[in-house]
């Protein structure tokens, strides 16, 4: 069945730097649009970044210069470099896969991301 596993979450100090990583299995992970999602507490889920399967990339515009998406293909794999990360920026984080535009099927588990000021 299909897997997606996050991990590199943790706690950072404002201005830091984390990576994010989502192993996928069970999938045709290059057919696949992949996203990072987020929810803080009280807060509604948002994607935070998305990559196409042809390597089209999105963002939200809180995290625009600051967290870069890309993908590995031959790894299926997708990361989310986050850099001046932000109090406002904690939540849990999650990878999610789709065929379709904004229509993701696959979820992971999520892993937490906390910056302290």
């Amino acid at each position: 069945q299909v897997q997606l596993v996050e991990s590199g979450g943790g706690l950072v100090q404002a201005g830091g730097s984390l990576r994010l990583s989502c192993a996928a299995s069970g999938l045709t992970f290059s057919t696949y649009n992949m996203g990072w999602f987020r929810q803080a507490p009280g807060k509604q889920r948002e994607r935070v970044a998305a990559i196409t399967s042809g390597g089209f990339t999105d963002y939200v515009d809180s995290v625009k210069g600051r967290f870069t998406i890309s993908r590995d293909n031959a790894k299926n794999t997708v990361t989310l470099q986050m850099n001046s990360l932000k109090p406002e920026d904690t939540a849990v984080y999650y990878c999610a896969a789709g065929l379709y535009r904004d229509r993701y099927t696959y979820w992971g588990q999520g892993t937490q991301v906390t910056v302290s000021s």
